[in-house]
């Protein structure tokens, strides 16, 4: 526990994409939830008993197989935790676990002293979602540092990821840590403020063009504050 927020946030960077896996642990409870359990899993279930922390929430942001492919080990080995994830997510992914909890916007989730609230952030799919804690924003593949979600795989929209990033921008502090799914490369984290004022994907006022250049420039290189970067 910090002086200003009863949590911690640990991130994990596994797999072959670069995935960044968090665990939220709520100090005062000892209690922690796993945020998109996927590659070794193992080394998040050995991070939480180095700290002697019991998992007890699940919570995912997406259903995409990089984002979950670890979800039946981890529950395996935390069967009492509970599965969070939007209900129109839960809608469009057949393996849903049939006692997952289904959310809508602004659900809150409690950790312990540590107050969680579901954010819906379509775009990247029907269902994705942001958790909101503190100052802190967890963005799964909505969000990254100088990019945002692909919107040309099955059910994405990139006039949904418009909307999406306005709402996050014009809702949220500007002070808000993201952290994203992936680390593409730039850094880790960054602030909303940043992203703001040097992310690509925030600087349009269009969805036309927004639309044309998020379905169009994949693997293209663009200006940011911390140089060129390719965008996801």
């Amino acid at each position: 526990m910090t002086k200003d927020k009863p949590y911690q946030i640990h991130a994990l960077e596994l797999g072959p994409m670069g995935n960044r896996i968090y665990l939220i642990e709520d100090s005062a409870s000892g209690t922690a939830a796993v945020v998109d359990p996927a590659w070794e899993v193992e080394e998040v279930t050995d991070l939480a008993r180095a700290r002697r922390l019991r998992i007890t929430h699940i919570l995912l942001t997406h259903t995409h197989q990089d984002h979950v492919n670890g979800l039946d080990r981890l529950r395996a080995q935390a069967p009492d935790a509970r599965v969070h994830l939007l209900k129109a997510e839960a809608d469009i992914w057949g393996d849903c676990p049939v006692d997952a909890h289904l959310h809508q916007d602004g659900d809150l989730i409690q950790l312990g002293e540590t107050t969680i609230r579901v954010m819906h952030t379509p775009g990247h799919t029907p269902g994705s979602v942001c958790y909101h804690l503190g100052d802190d924003l967890i963005t799964g593949d909505t969000l990254f540092v100088f990019g945002c979600g692909r919107c040309d795989l099955k059910g994405g929209d990139p006039a949904a990821m418009f909307h999406t990033l306005a709402r996050l921008q014009q809702t949220l502090p500007g002070g808000t840590v993201i952290h994203p799914g992936h680390d593409y490369g730039v850094k880790p984290q960054s602030t909303l403020k940043e992203q703001a004022e040097g992310n690509p994907f925030m600087q349009f006022y269009d969805v036309a063009a927004f639309t044309r250049s998020r379905m169009h420039d994949h693997d293209q290189i663009r200006d940011t504050p911390y140089g060129p970067v390719r965008l996801p």
